[in-house]
């Protein structure tokens, strides 16, 4: 039986395998698996271009399937392995799925020599809303606290 680090280089491959079916069938080239215990639970490719979804992302896609197949939304336990190193909204969705380890291939340098610059998007982060390039306006706050005032008061929310 193989250990878990031997195993390792097989789950990258499979990912890097997916990226290069993923730019054969039109799509980003970007490729990841979710792994628990030693098994693949799910795969996915960038489909951003086929589903004119631009969340529709490698390591997003993945973490949806991967939800779908444990019936849960807390990969706790999970390791993501992918092609290339996430961009902000993948490492995003990635702490949201509480995935405990990240193997990724290619940097977001490597990315950026490509034309997949995210660059800008860490650049805005970092920006007060109203200084970012997208217009930001705060209104209606005291109105939507409602939804929160009935979050905190419910006995029965799952909290994640």
């Amino acid at each position: 039986m193989k250990t878990k680090s031997e195993n390792q280089p097989k789950f990258m491959k499979k990912a890097i395998k997916l990226a290069e079916k993923s730019v054969v069938k039109g799509g980003g080239p970007f490729g990841a698996v979710v792994v628990k215990d030693g098994v693949i639970v799910a795969q996915g490719h960038n489909c951003v271009t086929l589903h004119n979804d631009p969340t529709a992302h490698a390591e997003v896609t993945t973490i949806r399937k991967a939800c779908k197949k444990l019936g849960t939304f807390d990969l706790s336990g999970c390791e993501i392995y992918t092609s290339c190193e996430p961009c902000p909204m993948c490492l995003a969705a990635i702490y949201w799925a509480h995935i405990d380890k990240i193997y990724y291939g290619c940097t977001k340098e490597d990315a950026k020599e490509i034309g997949f610059d995210d660059s800008f998007i860490y650049d805005q982060i970092d920006l007060k809303p109203e200084k970012r390039s997208i217009q930001a306006i705060h209104f209606m706050r005291k109105e939507s606290l409602e939804a929160f005032r009935l979050w905190n008061e419910n006995d029965n929310r799952i909290n994640y």
